[in-house]
């Protein structure tokens, strides 16, 4: 009988789930959203049990649209964004809100209370954050964790345990307390390769000796391959919410970028036949962006994250650069504009959403994809809203906008929308040059995420960066790399290598760019270079006055 894969995505506002045919093909999506606090002092929260719930109802309305049965189902994979997620002993919410809220108790990726904790761990200088780019960032967990320590002393010490998003889902599903190598090398400063495992030295230096003394029970005392099949698959309790049969295969999970990497760089390219995951660069872009490279030799890139051992493709290493804001950001430069409910309305009755509103009317009259960014000549954005991940790690980056003028139109918005999508593209060459600088090399990017479908974008950062720029053949590659983990824990394929090439191929690329359009956005990058340093130089200028 023919066997069907979910893919479980949990990205910062929604739940997505997809079930995919053995050879990779889309059978059905549904998406659920679910909550979000937001609070001053760069706090971001979210509630498991809300997750999970939402997670619940989009399998079940992804399967209700395949119209398959659940013994039909061959296997499950979640992937998620990299939060962190605290239950007390007993397997319930833990609250990490200052609320006391016992829901709330996840801290989100983009939350970046524990910005000081992260300066005190660097400060330390210990060998781990070599493999971190030299800097940790206070997007991942043990900054969260030291947080909580000095600051929710109660709720530390009365956790039963600690996981990243992905790994909490798997556990969810199943009971199994295995996390995840991408989880835990990507984002704890587990060191996956020669046997690392964790560091006792660092913890201790950094304040965490507590998980050394416990034996690391509370955060992960084994390690899986993604994929691998946890413990006897889907609980009862588990299968009955998901609506799914008892033991389906669950694959040990990926954080939601790599989930993306998984379902893209891996896919045969139609044209020549190759696939070299070391020649392909992954961009997967959503409210953040990573920029993913894979290596055969670890390379250390400063200010990138990484290099990781089998954090994303097994037996190779990743390197991970980011943009913390990237489709957020340019909500927010729209939100922002006075013609925002103007332009909102006029899409409405077009029964489109705003970005793709704006895209139609611009190619409508530009001539081309590439020479769209001429539109933005005389407007300049530096987009890092909450900092620069890559490669300056730079929490305190802000965005800086150059040009703007009184206009209030919906061509003044376009302006703008186009210099705000060149700004993310110069910061994205800003990553590959530091790449190359540091032995990692490659000629294609492969894009996913939802912005991959624009071809706007895509054309933009082909021109920006040199590379060809190409797409996934599923306009899915984050939910098919989730159903990738699950194929392989159903035993479909015998490893995540054998089902990227099954389950993936290579599909439109974009265009070659023309001298003249290469030549404008290197001198717009000149300006985007000055925009930084005006940034960083207003900041030294009113480092230590009142109110900072």
């Amino acid at each position: 009988m023919p066997r069907a894969y979910i893919g479980v995505d949990v990205g910062t506002t929604s739940t997505r789930a997809g079930v995919f045919d053995e050879a990779g093909a889309l059978l059905a999506i549904a998406r659920h959203p679910i909550r979000i606090w937001n609070e001053a002092g760069d706090i971001v929260e979210q509630s498991s049990q809300d997750i999970w719930d939402a997670c619940t109802a989009s399998v079940r309305a992804a399967m209700a649209e395949a119209a398959i049965a659940p013994d039909s189902v061959g296997g499950i994979g979640f992937d998620a964004t990299c939060s962190l997620v605290v239950l007390d002993r007993q397997g319930e919410p833990l609250t990490v809100s200052a609320s006391g809220d016992r829901q709330r108790n996840v801290i989100v990726w983009m939350d970046h209370r524990a910005t000081a904790e992260a300066r005190l761990i660097n400060e330390t200088g210990d060998a781990v954050l070599r493999y971190v780019g030299g800097s940790i960032s206070p997007e991942m967990e043990m900054p969260k964790l030291l947080w909580l320590k000095r600051h929710l002393r109660a709720s530390f010490d009365a956790a039963g345990h600690f996981f990243d998003l992905a790994d909490y889902l798997t556990w969810r599903a199943t009971r199994s307390l295995q996390r995840s190598t991408c989880t835990v090398t990507c984002k704890w400063n587990y060191l996956a390769h020669d046997g690392g495992g964790w560091s006792a030295p660092f913890f201790k230096r950094i304040g965490l000796s507590d998980f050394v003394n416990e034996k690391y029970a509370r955060i992960g005392t084994e390690i899986v391959a993604p994929g691998t099949r946890l413990g006897a698959g889907l609980t009862s309790a588990a299968a009955a919410d998901l609506g799914l049969s008892p033991g389906t295969p669950v694959g040990a999970s990926l954080i939601d970028a790599h989930a993306g990497g998984i379902g893209a760089i891996g896919g045969r390219d139609e044209s020549d036949g190759a696939t070299d995951v070391s020649d392909r660069l992954a961009y997967i872009m959503g409210t953040s962006a990573c920029i993913m490279a894979t290596t055969k030799q670890p390379c250390f890139v400063p200010g990138v994250w990484g290099p990781y051992y089998s954090g994303m493709v097994p037996n190779f290493w990743l390197n991970e650069g980011g943009q913390s804001a990237a489709g957020a950001a340019i909500d927010h430069l729209l939100k922002s504009h006075p013609g925002h409910a103007e332009a909102s309305a006029a899409a409405r009755n077009e029964g489109l959403d705003l970005i793709e509103f704006l895209e139609r009317r611009i190619l409508a009259r530009a001539g081309g994809a590439s020479r769209v960014a001429l539109l933005a000549r005389d407007v300049h954005v530096l987009p890092e809203f909450i900092g620069n991940r890559s490669p300056y790690a730079d929490p305190d980056t802000r965005a800086v906008i150059a040009g703007l003028d009184l206009d209030t139109d919906i061509a003044s918005m376009e302006r703008l929308f186009v210099a705000g999508l060149c700004g993310l593209a110069y910061g994205l060459a800003e990553v590959i040059e530091a790449f190359a600088a540091h032995g990692v090399h490659s000629s294609i990017m492969i894009m996913g995420g939802g912005a991959s479908r624009s071809p706007l974008v895509r054309q933009i950062m082909a021109d920006t960066t040199g590379l060809t720029v190409a797409l996934p053949q599923t306009r899915e590659p984050v939910l098919l790399g989730a159903a990738m983990l699950g194929a392989v824990a159903g035993g479909a394929y015998a490893s995540i290598g054998e089902t990227m090439a099954k389950m993936s191929a290579l599909g439109r690329k974009s265009e070659p760019t023309t001298p003249d359009i290469a030549a404008f956005h290197a001198r717009k990058r000149d300006v985007y270079k000055l925009l930084r340093e005006v940034d960083r130089g207003s900041r030294a200028a009113m480092r230590g006055m009142a109110g900072g």
